[in-house]
């Protein structure tokens, strides 16, 4: 079903990679993933939302089969980035709307473009994105300052992610259940086994993103965030968690207090509630798109 598209950037040793339906005259959908998953993880609602729509899935730097590159270029340019291979692309789906969906990095990525392209989307759905607030953000701008981004814990974590298995079975059985992927369904967990490792030269197999690109993310921040929302121009629906991070909730609804064309709802799951029940998600995202 899923086709390859490639797109060499302007940035030393960056070529970006991901995956698209072949143009069936349908709607098509943008979509950008979480920090250390790629498009394909989120494979099941993708499943179900290509019924009706095309899906072009964007994997950002270090992520999927996206190069690493050399150091992490920030989530602003990543988002310009992903919006120049999907640009470079635009022709396959000329005369068909254009919608953006995106989950918790890459929720705050879908914000920064939406801001910059007013023109380039009709609706827009952020999933559980993590929208630091501004105290967070002035928190981590003196972190970065002093260079002690990789001591947050979130990073911390990350360095500590194991990354190597004997097998993809043997990844399943121990990721099953636990840590960010407790309560995912088994076919969500499964995409993520199948996308988002790669096989090694000794017979194993381990993560396309590497943990320490994983930590540059959490140990950083978007640059003029708030500034984006507020810019945002079409219809926007963010679905929050409800047990998910602390700042998550209180984000999407400072988000749709200050600007008009943003709502924010709440529903039931952890920070990927479309992992542990997609078919619900995919209805949401319909049911707003096509609303």
């Amino acid at each position: 079903m899923f086709e390859v598209w490639t797109y060499p950037t302007s940035e030393k040793g960056l070529t970006l990679r991901g995956w698209y339906t072949p143009p069936r005259g349908k709607p098509v959908i943008h979509f950008l993933h979480g920090n250390g998953f790629c498009g394909r993880t989120y494979e099941p609602m993708l499943m179900h939302l290509s019924q009706d729509f095309d899906l072009w899935l964007s994997d950002i730097q270090g992520h999927g089969d996206s190069d690493h590159g050399e150091r992490f270029l920030g989530w602003n340019r990543n988002a310009e980035l992903a919006m120049q291979a999907f640009q470079a692309h635009a022709h396959l789906y000329a005369d068909v709307p254009h919608f953006a969906l995106g989950h918790s990095f890459g929720g705050v990525l879908t914000a920064l473009l939406l801001a910059d392209r007013q023109h380039t989307f009709r609706k827009a759905i952020l999933l559980d994105p993590v929208l630091f607030s501004p105290t967070m953000l002035m928190g981590m701008s003196v972190v970065s300052l002093v260079g002690a981004g990789r001591l947050t814990p979130l990073a911390k974590a990350a360095m500590r992610r194991r990354k190597h298995w004997p097998d993809r079975e043997a990844a399943f059985a121990a990721l099953h259940g636990r840590g960010t992927y407790k309560g995912w369904s088994d076919e969500a967990l499964r995409a993520f086994v199948n996308h988002a490792l790669r096989d090694t030269p000794d017979g194993g197999v381990e993560l396309k993103c590497a943990p320490s690109r994983e930590a540059d993310i959490f140990s950083s921040a978007p640059e003029r965030l708030w500034g984006s929302v507020g810019r945002i121009r079409i219809p926007t629906l963010i679905l929050h968690a409800q047990d998910t991070m602390p700042f998550v909730g209180p984000s999407a609804v400072q988000a749709a207090s200050i600007n008009q064309f943003i709502q924010a709802e709440q529903v039931p799951g952890g920070h990927c509630f479309m992992q542990e029940d997609p078919a619900r998600t995919a209805a949401q995202v319909h049911n707003f798109l096509m609303g």
